[in-house]
């Protein structure tokens, strides 16, 4: 009776094709010192069986554990889960970062971890410890911590810094925060609309400053002033609502606003109907992250889309790359950057239905 597929293990393998355990785990993860004679005897016996190569078995060779672990913010992220705001961060690193896992026969695991408490270095050991990943992907904020970033150094785990532009330590993977806000606030300029406010991110996310000095790059280039037209929020539905309020209370208020998140995009169309203002009419918007809540709100919001699906899958391409030596992924440039160099995934501009021309 053939046996189940689920049943077989690297011990039936090496007991068909009459080789040791090691010899299995070789030939499953690719090694060049096995003869081709050795290695076709154990393909066949795995096609025979039906064998499909398990982490376990992968790992028997010693040299790589087969997981790469993404570690994102814990208290933001749980904040999100439980809000059910349509927040789909999470979701879209999965879809990028697992499908490219498993075309190299990776696993991917999610991690949360708070990177402002004083044990972050001892969280993140535990999970090293327990999983020993053979790379790592850091989120904002986690990507510029200075603490976490000489934890793994000091570890000699590879890691990508997704949303940093630092080229000191890890492989930097930018999100083009800078240009995006060039971007809306372009979009913007060129729909006749002179007086943009921009509400920032929170501080302790270097991206936030990035995203500013785009808007301020843009206007400035315009020849337009951005005096007053600055606030600030910490990706909050309820900081969102506060600057909103600011911004809009002078009476030469703005005629367009660029938040920097959905959450903040999404109060600030709450605030403009309190205060008896027509989205796109009176006032334009212009959201980051592109969620489902701004497709589905009313209107639908204008927003910045950052492939976070595409920069999850080229952070797990540059930590196999820098594994196996390879050259990194080619990108834009002509020639394909080394793996120490700043890496960018290019943005896109959603047009709907919040952004109006201004005579």
């Amino acid at each position: 009776m053939a046996r189940r597929k689920q049943a077989v293990t690297i011990r039936h393998v090496a007991a068909e094709a009459g080789v040791s355990l090691q010899t299995v785990s070789r030939v499953i993860n690719n090694e060049a010192n096995v003869r081709a004679e050795t290695k076709e005897r154990v393909q066949a016996a795995i096609d025979r069986l039906g064998y499909v190569p398990s982490i376990a078995a992968q790992r028997m060779s010693g040299s790589r554990s087969y997981l790469i672990l993404a570690v994102n913010d814990r208290t933001r992220t749980i904040a999100d889960w439980q809000a059910r705001q349509g927040t789909d961060w999470v979701d879209q690193m999965m879809l990028g970062g697992m499908l490219k896992c498993a075309e190299h026969g990776y696993r991917m695991i999610f991690e949360l971890v708070d990177t402002h408490s004083d044990h972050v270095e001892r969280e993140l050991g535990a999970a090293i410890a327990a999983l020993q990943p053979d790379g790592i992907i850091l989120t904002p904020p986690h990507s510029d911590n200075p603490q976490i970033v000489d934890f793994l150094c000091e570890h000699g785990v590879p890691f990508v810094r997704i949303g940093s532009q630092r080229q000191d330590h890890g492989i930097p993977v930018s999100m083009d925060d800078e240009g995006s806000a060039r971007i809306a606030t372009n979009h913007l300029i060129a729909h006749g609309h002179r007086r943009i406010g921009f509400i920032a991110g929170p501080s302790d996310y270097e991206l936030s400053g990035w995203r500013v000095d785009g808007w301020r790059a843009a206007m400035a280039a315009a020849g337009l002033d951005t005096a007053g037209l600055l606030d600030a929020g910490d990706f909050s539905h309820a900081s969102g609502r506060a600057a909103a309020l600011r911004l809009l209370d002078p009476p030469e208020r703005p005629t367009a606003i660029i938040a920097s998140n959905d959450q903040m995009a999404v109060a600030t169309l709450e605030v403009a109907r309190e205060l008896g203002l027509v989205v796109p009419d009176d006032l334009s918007i212009i959201s980051f992250d592109n969620t489902p809540i701004v497709q589905f709100a009313q209107p639908p919001l204008t927003a910045i889309d950052q492939s976070i699906a595409a920069t999850a899958s080229l952070a797990v391409e540059l930590i196999i790359a820098s594994l196996k030596g390879d050259p990194a992924p080619d990108q834009s440039p002509p020639e394909p950057p080394q793996p120490d160099q700043l890496h960018v995934v290019p943005a896109t501009l959603i047009p709907r239905a919040s952004v109006a021309a201004r005579g």
